[in-house]
């Protein structure tokens, strides 16, 4: 009875996939203003809270990840300018962090890619605000004993569409709609 049992149990992981939990990661973030100065941009990092990638066979077939987005942090800034801008980031003119702490994005499919440096497009769901749209990027992932790795190019995302944007409207018009973002994960 147990041979059967722990057949069953491998044959419905090997069905499934087996879930790999993350364990690094570096989530680099850019904004942009309209205007073209030397501080017509920032950049800044982003914690995973938590998250799993899960493997069928050699090959990611999904995971989610949680963003934490108390962790914010613009890195181009120090001293008293880079926690005003932190501050800003987190109140209610951008990511209201207080009610909205965790961000998600949850692979949905992953396909080849021929370009030879990115193997795959990732396609998912990034929740933000309690705003939910796609999100697709290229990826280059690897998995080796045990360990899987997905490192994107840098993409961009819509911040308007999840309801990322400053309070006044007046000074909504000199940030650019478009953040861009690289992600790198390890998952073991």
């Amino acid at each position: 009875m147990k041979k059967i049992f722990l057949l069953a149990v491998l044959a419905g992981g090997l069905a499934f996939g087996q879930s790999k939990k993350v364990v690094a990661s570096d989530i680099h973030w850019w904004g942009y203003k309209v205007a073209k100065s030397e501080a017509s941009s920032h950049d800044g990092t982003i914690k995973v809270k938590s998250g799993d990638m899960v493997m069928k066979g050699n090959q990611l077939v999904g995971g989610s990840f949680v963003l934490d987005m108390t962790s914010i942090n613009a890195t181009d800034l120090t001293g008293e300018y880079q926690q005003k801008l932190n501050g800003h980031l987190k109140n209610g003119d951008f990511f209201e962090v207080e009610k909205h702490p965790t961000a998600t994005f949850k692979i949905t499919s992953v396909k080849k890619n021929d370009d030879k440096i990115y193997n795959s497009l990732v396609t998912g769901t990034l929740t933000v605000k309690g705003k939910t749209n796609p999100v697709t990027f290229p990826a280059k992932i690897a998995y080796s004993k045990g360990v899987v790795s997905l490192v994107s190019n840098k993409f961009s995302f819509d911040r308007q569409k999840f309801d990322v944007a400053y309070k006044s409207t007046m000074q909504d018009v000199f940030v650019k709609d478009d953040i861009d973002m690289v992600v790198k994960v390890t998952a073991q």
